[in-house]
Parts: structure tokens; C-alpha cells; sequence
């Protein structure tokens, strides 16, 4: 038993390690880049080496003291290093050094607002993040709530859309999660105009892109400024709404890589963590489409006044029938009724309750006069009703309602009108919206009732190598320091617990049942096994039936395997084979029988003595299959005097 307990034990012990031990991850599209350029320091290793003079000091003064206890090792720390731009770039910014130079804060005011919140005065700083995993690592960081903030930097020339593609990408870690309020980057239209110190909300920009969200409303916008080639009018064109659920990059406090990528065969991609989220088609998925329709309905078409749209019109020819009584009542008093016996007519339901005592406050010039509060008649309680009897009502087998004339199919119906088709005047088709407006600056204008937002390392290309290093070298890092600080995997379950109550259930079913299995059916006596519907015997004979996976055999009494044929030989009573498969077949099917068979299955690759019975049990039991074997025995002996003398006596 002590062997058994120390095996459950042990079990026990090896899942609650596991469970323990950090979930580390890493993402397939940046573990060739990180493994170049991340220097990851083992503290472990500069432990042990101060620790080496000590231990030969401590040799000296004797052997006989007892070595300290190990340490347990650090996690391994990511050192920080800067991004640095490699490849064809449009604007690459880190904030690593500590300053705002290069970007502009706005002085203008909002429109059409009033004047103590148009102003652009909310506060932005370059700092570090507040529980940031990469010390050195710094951004830009929003400061203020319930302000406008407006701030923007030039790019290193303009980016014009020819025959490559867009890639804008920028990092974004609500720290203190988000309320209301956006994250999103405006790419500012190049024009003799474009002032950054008066950037404002009406600043012509080519395209919006970045997360945005208030209440339960969480959005990844992409719009893009569409310039009608007819008018020179600008339209915005919005993406269609990502199918994928945004809630977690907003809520997990977690630093977050956002990508757009726009191409010249006028497909885009909206990636989050280099997956993607959204896609589409500029001239497909976009709202309203960029394209208007080739033809329009005529403005000046009306429909005519003698136009039936009518397709069910009421029998003209229909006459209401002699015998239709519209005035009869829905529901008649059900004459069948009889007043149950011991029916109190006099009783009232509710009298004045005789215990209430009119307050001393009670004013009957003000209150009027005092009367006691109303409760249920005690003497109703047990009679079938009080008060004046009266018959229910019930369904009126001769109420027909208003007489209405049946519905027919309208001769004149001509079909809904709709207005004739006209060529649309104001028709163009752009088959490369592509060519956007060019773009000369970037800048956030945002409104937020939550503060601390946290952006770095925007990069603005136009190669998907240069972008996707400046991503390894960047938010690779963070990921690679926040996934080795994440706690243990039953630290992370403890969690969302916490969150969700109903996980102890499935942790229970998953977590808890097997062991408690393993425990009765494997690890506990024989009355845990018995009550489980399970015999020891039969499980210490399939056993045995099976063979040790080590050793010899078990020793005991060994039944008799002879065969059919050897059967036929001798007197001996065969058994239905058939049953017997037939049988075991049933048991296997049991819950009891199914254990039976997994365990005889995994037995091959346990250990020799693994939950065998006890000694003592065992003995017991051989002592016991004994007695049955020699009780068949002497009976097998006596039916074949029996059949001996009946031959004898036939002779």
C-alpha cells in the first residue's frame, strides 16, 4: 500500500510540474530572423562563476559542511538592441533616442468645438513602457485623457504608388487597456498646403489604418481617400470589417505589430502580428464601391397614378352569409359549472388586518381617515374560495368576428414600379485605385478617455523583406521578452479562471477524473475496485492471462487449456467457447471492462510491480481458486463414477 501511495504520488507530482513549467512561443515567421539577432544572456552562467572562489574557500575550512542549497536559475533575459532601417525605407522611427526631434506638435484648434477642448493639448512623451520587458526599449507614449493630441513627422521623401506595393506598419500596447478612444495613423496627402503645425482633423490625408475602439465596438480601420477623375472630388472608401475577433489585442495589454500592406494589382492586407486579418479588393470590397454604377434610375421618372401594385385584392362578388353573427361575444360563461361545496359567499378575500395599530403620527385632516391594511382572509384558507361565486368563462363556439370578403388575385396587378434606367452621368471607371494620391508625412490625431497608449517602431516601405526585418529586429523582440516573462501554464489557467468561473469544471473533468481513476481502479484495495463494479480477481486473471511484461510468471494454480478436440478425447465437459467470447465481449463494452482492456494494452510499458495486487490479497485469493479447483474436481470424479456405472450396468 505504501508503494502504491508513493506511485500516486509521484503521478501526481509529474502533472503539477508540468503544469508549472513556462509556455514559451514563438512565431513561425520570425524565429529564422530572431535567431540571428537576439542576444539572449544566461544569468545562470555569471551565478555560478562568482559563486566558484567561494566553493574552494569553503573546501578549505572543511569538508565535512554541508554544500548550499542550488540556486534556482533566472530567466533568460533579452537584451534590447535598436532596429536599424536595411532596405529601400520611406520612414523609420524607434524613438530609442529618448527625444521628439523630428515631429511636430500640433498648435491648431478642433472646428466645431468649444474652446476649452479645441485645443490639440494633449501631452505626449517618449519613455519607456510601464512594465516593459526590454529595458532601453522606448516609444511614443499618448499621456492625456479626454484631450486632442495631434503630432506628425515628415517622411524622408514622398511615397508615390507606382508598380510597388505600400507596406505601413507601427506597434501599439494599450497599457492601461482602452476605453473609447483610436490608435490609428493618418498618411497625410502631399500638397503645397500641408502645414504640420496646423494639423488638424480636416487635414487631407490618402489613407487612415490602425485600431480603434469605444464600448463594445472594436474596429481595425482602412480607409483610403478615392479622387473622382471626373470631379477631382475625394470620397472615402472603407474596408469591409475584419471576420476575425480584434477583442484580445485590445484588452491583454499585450504589444501588438500592425501591418498594411496595399498592392499594385489593387489587393491589400491587414495583418495583426504578421497574421492576417482582413483582406479584399480595392475595387471589391470597399464601401461605398470606388466605381459608380454604369446606370441609375431617372429622377424625372414617377409612376403613373393608375399603377396597381396590388398582387391580392378582396372578392368584389363575396357576400357575407345569412347566418354570420358578427356581434356574438369571444367568450360566454360556461353554463356545465357548478359552485364547488363549501364555498364561502359571505367571506370576503382580504380583510383588515386585526393586529395593525394606526401610528401615532396618523393625521386624519392630512392622511384621511386610518384604515387597517388589507390581508388574505385566514377563514379562505381552507375552504375552495370566498366571496361571490361566479361561472368561468370559456371559448364562444359561435363567435365568428368581423365578416371579412376573401382574398383573390388582383387581374390588374402590374408588378412594383420602379423607375427606368438611365446612363449615369456621372459614370467613370478607375481600374487602378491603386494610384492613390502621394503621401508625404505621418501623423496620429486622436481622441482617447484612456491614457498611457504606447506606439513604436513605425516603418513605412515599399519592399516586404526590408519590412518584415525591421519587424524581426523590433516587435520581435518584445515578443520574444514577454513570452519568456508569461507565467506557467497552471498560473495561466488560475487566471482565466478567475475570469471564468466554469473552466474548474472542464479542469475537473480533464484534470482531476483520470487521476481519481488511476487511483480506485489502479492504486486502492480491493473494495474501492469492488464498488466500481470491477473484480480483482478478474482483473489478477486477465493478468495472468496476459503474462508478467518482466520476470516469470506469477505462481499459483493454472487452469486446464485443453482444446476442443482434446475434449472429444475424454468425459471431460467442454464449455461453450461461444458464451464465453460473448461474454467478454459485454465486458469490454462496460466501463469496468474498458479500463480492464486499456490497462492490459499499456501494461507491456509499465514497470514490472506496478499495481499488482498485495501480497497478502493475492494469497488469499490463490487460496481460494484453489478450493474451487479441487471442489470441481472431486465433482468432475463423481459424474464420471456415475457414467462408469451406467455403462456397467447397460452391459
Amino acid at each position: 500500500m505504501h508503494q502504491r501511495a508513493t506511485l500516486f504520488l509521484l503521478v501526481a507530482a509529474g502533472l503539477l510540474f508540468l503544469g508549472l513549467a513556462p509556455v514559451s512561443r514563438a512565431e513561425g515567421g520570425l524565429e529564422e530572423d530572431l535567431d540571428d539577432d537576439l542576444d539572449v544572456e544566461d544569468e545562470l552562467d555569471l551565478g555560478l562563476a562568482g559563486t566558484e572562489d567561494e566553493g574552494e574557500g569553503l573546501e578549505e575550512e572543511g569538508e565535512d559542511e554541508a554544500p548550499p542549497a542550488p540556486k534556482t536559475p533566472p530567466v533568460p533575459k533579452v537584451t534590447y538592441k535598436a532596429p536599424e532601417p536595411v532596405g529601400e525605407h520611406f520612414f523609420a522611427e524607434s524613438f530609442d533616442r529618448g527625444t521628439l526631434d523630428g515631429w511636430v506638435l500640433s498648435k491648431a484648434k478642433k472646428d466645431a468645438a468649444d474652446e476649452d477642448i479645441a485645443k490639440y493639448d494633449g501631452k505626449w512623451a517618449v519613455e519607456e513602457m510601464k512594465d516593459s520587458k526590454l529595458p532601453g526599449d522606448k516609444g511614443l507614449v499618448l499621456k492625456s485623457r479626454a484631450k486632442h493630441h495631434a503630432i506628425s513627422a515628415r517622411l524622408l521623401r514622398p511615397f508615390t504608388f507606382d508598380t510597388k506595393p505600400l507596406i505601413v506598419q507601427y506597434e501599439v500596447n494599450f497599457q492601461s487597456g482602452i476605453d473609447c478612444g483610436g490608435a490609428y495613423v493618418k498618411l497625410l496627402t502631399e500638397t503645397p498646403e500641408l502645414n504640420l503645425d496646423q494639423f488638424v482633423d480636416r487635414t487631407p490625408y490618402t489613407i487612415m489604418f490602425g485600431p480603434d475602439k469605444c464600448g463594445e465596438d472594436y474596429k481595425l480601420h482602412f480607409i483610403f481617400r478615392h479622387k473622382n477623375p471626373k470631379t477631382g472630388e475625394f470620397e472615402e472608401k472603407h474596408a469591409k470589417k475584419p471576420d476575425a475577433d480584434l477583442r484580445s489585442y485590445f484588452t491583454d495589454k499585450k504589444t501588438h505589430l500592425f501591418s498594411l500592406v496595399v498592392n499594385p494589382d489593387n489587393s491589400f492586407e491587414v495583418l495583426v502580428d504578421q497574421t492576417v486579418v482582413n483582406s479584399g479588393n480595392l475595387l471589391k470590397d470597399m464601401t461605398p464601391p470606388v466605381n459608380p454604377p454604369a446606370e441609375i434610375e431617372d429622377p424625372e421618372d414617377h409612376k403613373p397614378e393608375d399603377w396597381d401594385e396590388r398582387p391580392k385584392i378582396q372578392d368584389p362578388d363575396a357576400v357575407k352569409p345569412e347566418d354570420w353573427d358578427e356581434d356574438a361575444p369571444a367568450q360566454i360563461p360556461d353554463d356545465n359549472a357548478v359552485k364547488p361545496d363549501g364555498w364561502l359567499d359571505d367571506e370576503p378575500e382580504y380583510i383588515g388586518d386585526p393586529d395593525a395599530v394606526k401610528p401615532d403620527d396618523w393625521d386624519e385632516d392630512m392622511d384621511g381617515e386610518w384604515e387597517a391594511p388589507q390581508i388574505p382572509n385566514p377563514a379562505c384558507e381552507s375552504a375552495p374560495g370566498c366571496g361571490e361565486w361566479k361561472r368561468p368563462m370559456i371559448d364562444n363556439p359561435n363567435h365568428k368576428g368581423k365578416w371579412k370578403a376573401p382574398m383573390i388575385d388582383n387581374p390588374n396587378y402590374q408588378g412594383i414600379w420602379k423607375p427606368r434606367k438611365i446612363p449615369n452621368p456621372a459614370f467613370f471607371e478607375d481600374l487602378e485605385p491603386f494610384r492613390m494620391t502621394a503621401f508625404s508625412a505621418v501623423g496620429l490625431e486622436l481622441w482617447s478617455m484612456t491614457s498611457d497608449i504606447f506606439f513604436d517602431n513605425f516603418f513605412i516601405t515599399n519592399d516586404r523583406n526590408t519590412a518584415d526585418r525591421w519587424a524581426a529586429d523590433g516587435w520581435g523582440l518584445k515578443k520574444a521578452a514577454e513570452g519568456a516573462a508569461e507565467p506557467g501554464l497552471a498560473a495561466q489557467m488560475l487566471t482565466a479562471a478567475e475570469e471564468r468561473p466554469w473552466l474548474w469544471i472542464v479542469y475537473v473533468l480533464t484534470v482531476g477524473l483520470p487521476l481519481v481513476l488511476l487511483f480506485v481502479f489502479c492504486c486502492s484495495g480491493k473494495s474501492s475496485a469492488a464498488h466500481a463494479g470491477l473484480s480483482l480477481t478478474g482483473l489478477q486473471e486477465e493478468l495472468d492471462r496476459a503474462g508478467p511484461p518482466t520476470g516469470p510468471a506469477p505462481s499459483g494454480p493454472k487452469k486446464s487449456t485443453a482444446s476442443p478436440a482434446d475434449y472429444k478425447k475424454t468425459d471431460e465437459p467442454q464449455p461453450d467457447v461461444k458464451e464465453e467470447e460473448e461474454e467478454e465481449e459485454e465486458e469490454e463494452k462496460s466501463p469496468g471492462g474498458f479500463i480492464i482492456s486499456t490497462f492490459l494494452r499499456l501494461r507491456p510499458f509499465l514497470p514490472a510491480n506496478f499495481c499488482f495486487l498485495p501480497a497478502a490479497e493475492k494469497k488469499d485469493e490463490d487460496d481460494e481458486e484453489e478450493e474451487q479447483n479441487e471442489a470441481a474436481d472431486e465433482k468432475l470424479e463423481d459424474e464420471l463414477r456415475r457414467s462408469r456405472r451406467n455403462r456397467t450396468r447397460k452391459d
